[in-house]
This record gives structure tokens, C-alpha cells and sequence, in this order.
């Protein structure tokens, strides 16, 4: 894909995500089935997120957003997953980062009792607090969470406030990585805020689902610079080619996710 504007040749793809489970996002209480990375780290669809763990591993950055052009693209369980799968790395600190203020849904998927307690927009309002405050560590999965916190009246004032980049610059000295699940690109502004203060960022595209022309408004609202590429989640058709797809002669940047 081409964005004109900016003249920068986007990647096909970094990536393809086979997802079997169609259960909903927010089942909230119990954590969901579809976290293959803590709940079957040794399917398929498992291992596709540890080839996404290397790419952002081989990347050299360390503050990494998951975002989406629409929502249900699949970009929380993207970021879950992901952050889960660089857990598994022994001694690697991995801080999940809920940064979508408006539609908070990473502690109901991970059944997080109180998860709409202190959060990040309790930190950013708040200078009192330090991280520390309001990460919640998961001894289980070998990670920590940073809550969205509150709802706050106005998100978008929230996230433009510059404590923002001073909370993210504390968990980069405390964590290896940071996973950080942003709002969709289209609908509202919070995730360009946002990306100003990551290293890099991942767009999820729901195969079959996501408008061409709403992901081209959402690259074209981003930094070129910042993007690693796409992930193409639900897409079947990869499970079904698998061994072909190693087999083959690779194209652009079309980098098999697992």
C-alpha cells in the first residue's frame, strides 16, 4: 500500500494471526480463551505470537503500541498476547500499559478483580502518584499491568497532558518491554498522543473485515517512521497454507508470524 502524502511504501505485512476462538473480548471476571500466550503456549496460534516477539525483539525498540484503524480489529488481544509472549523470555520485565481511557477492556479479559481502580488516568492527573502506585504485577504470567485507571471527563485532554511522557519515561527505566493497547485511530485523536511517546507501533487489521480506506486514514495519521508494519489478524488462510508459506519465496516485508 502506498500512502501519497507522505511517499512512504507501507510493509504488506509483519505478520498473520490465525485466530480460531470467536468468544468475545470483555468477558469479564475470567480471563479469556482467547490468550493463547498464557493459557496454550504451545498451539499454533501461540507460537504466531512469538514470531511476532522477535520481530519487535529484532526491532531494538522497546516501547511498542498496538493499535487499529476501527474497533474489534483485535488489537487488545493483539497486545495481551504479545506482552505475554515476551514475558516468556526468562528475566525479561514486561509492563502492559491500558491506554485506551475511553474503552477499557485489558482487565476484564484478564479477569483483574478492582481493575477499574487506580490506573494511568489516576497517574497522569495525580503527580503524587508514581507508577509503582498503580502497576499491578502478575507474579503468575511473569508481567505487570498499568490499569486504565478512572474514566476520566475528557480522555483526549488527559492523554495531551505532558505527565503522560514522564509515566512512560519511568516504566521504560523500570521495564525491558512495554505493550501498550491504545483507542483505534479513526474514531478519536488519543492515539496519536500517544505515539509520541512510544518507540514504535503495531496496526492490527481484522482480515476480511477492515475498511482499505479507513487503515489508509490511520497510516496516514501516523508517524511512517514509527510504524513497524501490519498484523493481519483472523486470517484462515494462513493456518490452512502453513508449511506452503515457508516454502515460498517471500515478498516485501510479508514476515510469517510464527
Amino acid at each position: 500500500m502506498n500512502d501519497n502524502r507522505s511517499g512512504h511504501v507501507w510493509p504488506e505485512a509483519l505478520g498473520r494471526l490465525s485466530d480460531s476462538s470467536h468468544a468475545p473480548e470483555s468477558a469479564q471476571g475470567t480471563p479469556n480463551e482467547r490468550l493463547v500466550s498464557f493459557f496454550a503456549p504451545s498451539s499454533f496460534e501461540a507460537e504466531q505470537y512469538r514470531g511476532l516477539r522477535h520481530i519487535v525483539e529484532e526491532s531494538g525498540r522497546h516501547v511498542v503500541a498496538i493499535t487499529s484503524p476501527t474497533p474489534g480489529d483485535g488489537k487488545t488481544t493483539t497486545a495481551i498476547n504479545l506482552a505475554g509472549a515476551l514475558a516468556q523470555a526468562s528475566g525479561t520485565r514486561v509492563l502492559l500499559v491500558e491506554a485506551d481511557l475511553r474503552q477499557p477492556r485489558i482487565g476484564d479479559v484478564l479477569g483483574l478483580e478492582g481493575s477499574h481502580r487506580r490506573g494511568l488516568a489516576d497517574a497522569i492527573v495525580d503527580e503524587h502518584l508514581a507508577l509503582s502506585d498503580v502497576v499491578r504485577p502478575l507474579p503468575r504470567w511473569s508481567l505487570s499491568v498499568l490499569p486504565a485507571g478512572r474514566s476520566p471527563a475528557s480522555p483526549y485532554e488527559t492523554l495531551h497532558s505532558s505527565r503522560l511522557g514522564e509515566l512512560f519515561e519511568e516504566a521504560r527505566r523500570q521495564s525491558d518491554y512495554v505493550v501498550v493497547d491504545t483507542p483505534p485511530v479513526a474514531p478519536v485523536p488519543d492515539c496519536r498522543l500517544i505515539a509520541r511517546v512510544v518507540d514504535a507501533l503495531l496496526v492490527v487489521v481484522a482480515a476480511h473485515r477492515t475498511r482499505r480506506e479507513l487503515l489508509q486514514e490511520a497510516l496516514s495519521a501516523l508517524d511512517p517512521t514509527k510504524v513497524l508494519g501490519l498484523v493481519f489478524n483472523r486470517d484462515d488462510r494462513f493456518r490452512r497454507g502453513y508449511y506452503g508459506y515457508y516454502t515460498s519465496e517471500p515478498k516485501g516485508r510479508r514476515v510469517p508470524v510464527g
